[in-house]
């Protein structure tokens, strides 16, 4: 009969199982637990448990090192061994990788490595799901609707190489995505949060906020494509500088194929990108945006690599008082472009801004702006300029002299990442976000508001 072993111990096993150069195994142990409601009601509910094994083989030859990767779900002892030796012929079976790098060792061994893995369940909404409800009650009091969802999700990874790492890590992940719409459906207003366990986290006040926005659509205007000064809320400022981490690869750069490349080869590493003196950085031990403080990779691309698993992680300057400071590498593309190595890391921050809320800034606004909800489905277009194109949603509103006077049509949006933190103009307090467009892959994130003098509103949208 197949066993389930604990997963310190299927690490262990698999990594007995080997018959190749090296081996790295990642056993991630994950639960979650979501609530979903619709018309001031809940709707569904759930708990879920998986299990999921990557076994990484490498081989030595005369032309190099040759690695296989295969990942499995549902993995029990008896599937062990089939799982090892697939991964040993994909890697027999491969010519040699371009990114092999003797695999890390050294490095300390979690104190809790062979504990058991950590769990998430529906108590994580103990005090949340009551609070959810009196915001229900209130909502149908003031004559709207609230859709949404949250999601609790816990994952542990347990990190086992023929070098002898065994490292452990538990990553919290909760979202709460909150939309308000009034009973004819023809206003909408959205609001989210990023969250480790519930706890910081007010359905009230942000039925409040929604409230508030429902409100200033009551009044409707049209206004044609154009640049509008714009103010941008964290969470649209969250979607466009993680497309630019995605996008700083140096031997992308290096190779002049990106918004970091200079022409005739080279980076743009040193170059002032914005007047303000606003950093951008990640940071494993970031107050409540903690993520891996080592390398996890189950693949291997051109912002990660398989040899690096296991590779500690230190807080990272990316753009440092506006000037271009770090572009993203591994191992293999460090030594490619003689840059230091810089691994991305799951969370990321700009700061140095001012003080003022968001709200603060709309009331120190003069003459006309525009106020966004939040950005979707942003596309890249160029990626020598890292142009991207995108839709505003759930409310684009007018702002004249400080006040909300009404809401406008959606707009399509044409505008790089890179530019607009040259142009800039104001960045507010800086806040933990929840990034809509990029959320079911990165959700931690603390940004200001920006605003922008000239944002490029390219078409009108019919969107809402």
């Amino acid at each position: 009969m197949s066993r389930v072993s604990k997963p310190y111990e299927i690490v262990e096993r698999a990594l007995e199982l080997s018959t190749t150069d090296g081996l790295v195994v990642i056993a991630d142990e994950e639960s979650s637990a979501n609530l979903r409601w619709a018309g001031n009601a809940l709707t569904t509910n759930g708990v879920t448990r998986g299990r999921t094994l990557t076994v990484i083989a490498t081989v030595d030859g005369a032309q190099g090192t040759a690695s296989g990767v295969v990942s499995r779900s549902a993995v029990t002892t008896d599937d062990l061994e089939p799982l090892v030796r697939a991964a040993e012929a994909a890697a027999r079976g491969a010519g040699p990788a371009e990114d092999a790098q003797p695999l890390v060792s050294g490095v300390p061994s979690s104190p809790d490595f062979t504990d058991a893995p950590a769990e998430t369940g529906s108590e994580v909404f103990a005090d949340f799901a009551p609070a959810l409800g009196d915001a229900f009650a209130r909502a149908r009091a003031g004559g709207r609707e609230l859709y949404g969802f949250a999601n609790h999700e816990l994952t542990s990874t347990y990190l086992g190489t023929s070098t002898g790492l065994r490292l452990r890590h538990d990553q919290p992940n909760g979202t709460l995505e909150l939309n308000a719409k009034s009973p004819d459906r023809t206003r909408s207003a959205w609001a989210g949060r990023a969250t480790r366990d519930f706890k910081d986290v007010d359905p009230a006040a942000m039925d409040a906020e929604l409230a508030r926005r429902l409100g200033w659509a009551e009044r409707r205007i049209e206004l044609p494509a154009g640049r509008y000064e714009t103010l941008l809320p964290p969470t649209a400022v969250a979607d466009l500088l993680i497309y630019q981490l995605w996008s700083s690869t140096a031997r992308d750069a290096v190779e002049g194929r990106t918004v970091f490349s200079t022409p005739g080869g080279g980076t743009r590493l040193g170059e002032q990108l914005a007047p303000l003196p606003l950093t951008l950085r990640s940071d494993p031990h970031a107050p409540g945006l903690e993520s891996a403080p080592f390398v996890i990779a189950h693949s291997s691309g051109d912002s990660g690599s398989v040899f690096d698993n296991g590779l500690p992680l230190a807080p990272t300057d990316w753009v440092r008082e506006g000037r271009l400071e770090r572009l993203t590498t591994t191992r293999h593309t460090a030594d490619l472009t003689g840059l230091p190595v810089a691994p991305g890391i799951d969370n990321l921050l700009l700061e140095g801004g001012g003080e003022k809320s968001l709200e603060e800034m709309v009331a120190a606004t003069t003459g006309r702006a525009l106020l966004l909800t939040c950005l979707w489905y942003i596309r890249e277009v160029d990626p020598a300029t890292l142009l991207l194109t995108g839709l505003t949603r759930d409310g684009v509103y007018l702002v004249e002299d400080g006040e909300v006077v009404g809401e406008v049509n959606n707009f399509r949006f044409n505008e790089s990442p890179v530019d607009l933190l040259s142009r800039a103009s104001e960045a507010g307090r800086t806040e933990k976000t929840l990034p809509r467009e990029w959320g079911d892959w990165f959700t931690r994130a603390a940004m200001p508001a920006l605003r922008i003098p000239d944002f490029n509103m390219s078409s009108v949208s019919l969107g809402v």
